[in-house]
């Protein structure tokens, strides 16, 4: 089956140059035009690569709009303490299932086509990674995911976790190896987490500096800061491996970052509210890549985000916060990671008051796009959202399912 997108405005993800005529976007290898071919109509639409997160918790997803904690928490690990590690512990196989379907149903209809996702759920470890990769399958969204691990749970979690992962690896299924970060992870897990990256050629998926409470419990537990800390343990080996926030690092851990072929992702949004600092890209290399932090899956808000609030701290401009939310696809590209292919593509219905061109589409992008303007997306050659709706599974019975677990989910964080 191919897709024909006639009268389109095609804008080329990397150069941002304006092409008109007609496209045709097949599966796989291109066929002859049958009665299963789609034609869409793209007049005064732009068509342009879909987007992709490079950080995100699909677990996270049932947490919109919950009441608050009943002990306000006052700094960052409590935050963790009484809110997210709270709900983690809650998750059961069903609530793991319907955070990753809202989450994938989020991503559709934001134009993500692929997600890079950190899970966490010790309490339901067992078939999580498949049961999360099967929801998004279902939705048309690819992911890779992975399984957050620390020793906050006990050893016997932190077992399973790793018994998890090492499944889903040793099937051949694209995983990375997660932790949550330094300060909750001994030396014994990180360094049964790099033996299992290096068994089959993966990358360590983990939270680094996000804020100040991670550099300085890494400094008196193990007499090291957090990056250096990993370069010791061979995290920073693997061109697989994504470090994520890294708001507090000096210049010697910048450079050792810059010097490795490690990642890392820019979660803006979720440092403003989380109050742990702002993004700075000084001393880094252009390895930096955007995600949502589980806030939400709309990468066009995320890169909006990243280029508003740099502004003053870093001086970024707009080629520079573009050019971070289109890393993740060269992340994926190299790594060798399928499904972000050039037939994953967005198609924009944007009327706008003004002129749109080459010269002046980054000025509409981060001024004027949203998420409303997403009207169809293109996920591997397939059709998954027309007209905004979502084409591969029924939206409505998919929402009720998650309000009702998330009422249930609610339940229990009361008790």
């Amino acid at each position: 089956m191919s897709i024909y997108l006639r009268d389109a405005t095609y804008v080329d993800w990397r150069t941002l140059k304006f092409t008109s005529g007609h496209l045709r976007v097949t599966e796989a290898v291109p066929a002859e035009l049958d009665k299963e071919d789609r034609v869409l109509d793209c007049r005064n639409r732009l068509v342009t690569r879909s987007f992709a997160c490079g950080h995100h918790h699909a677990y996270s997803a049932l947490a919109l709009g919950m009441p608050p904690p009943t002990q306000a928490p006052a700094d960052f690990q409590q935050k963790l303490e009484y809110v997210w590690w709270k709900l983690d512990r809650q998750l059961d196989p069903e609530l793991v299932l319907l955070s990753a379907l809202a989450t994938a149903l989020d991503c559709a209809r934001s134009g993500v086509t692929f997600v890079i996702d950190h899970h966490s759920s010790p309490n339901a470890v067992d078939g999580s990674l498949d049961a999360i990769a099967g929801a998004f399958a279902e939705v048309g969204i690819a992911v890779l995911p992975c399984l957050e691990l620390s020793d906050r749970d006990g050893p016997a979690a932190s077992e399973k976790g790793l018994a998890e992962t090492g499944n889903r690896l040793a099937a051949g299924k694209p995983c990375l190896v997660g932790l949550h970060a330094s300060f909750t992870v001994g030396d014994e897990l990180l360094t049964e987490a790099v033996l299992l990256a290096q068994k089959y050629l993966s990358g360590i998926h983990v939270h680094a500096a996000e804020d100040a409470v991670d550099q300085e419990t890494t400094f008196s537990q193990y007499g090291c800061r957090v990056v250096e800390r990993f370069q010791e343990a061979g995290v920073l080996e693997f061109p697989r491996t994504i470090l994520v926030h890294g708001l507090h690092l000096d210049a010697g851990e910048r450079a050792i970052l810059k010097g490795s072929p490690a990642w890392l992702a820019e979660n803006m949004e979720s440092n403003l509210n989380n109050r742990v600092g702002f993004f700075r890209a000084e001393g880094l290399s252009s390895r930096v890549m955007l995600g949502t932090d589980g806030m939400h899956s709309d990468m066009m808000r995320s890169a909006q985000a990243a280029y508003f609030s740099g502004i003053d701290p870093e001086r970024v401009d707009l080629v520079g916060a573009y050019s971070r939310l289109r890393r993740v696809h060269d992340y994926l590209s190299e790594n060798g990671f399928s499904g972000d292919g050039e037939n994953n593509l967005v198609i924009l219905d944007y009327p706008a008051p003004t002129p749109v061109s080459e010269e002046n589409f980054l000025g509409h992008f981060f001024y004027g796009l949203r998420s409303r303007h997403v009207e169809s997306v293109i996920a591997r050659g397939r059709l998954i959202v027309e007209n905004k709706r979502v084409l591969t599974v029924n939206e409505e019975e998919v929402l009720a399912l998650t309000r009702a677990g998330a009422a249930r989910l609610w339940r229990r964080l009361a008790q």
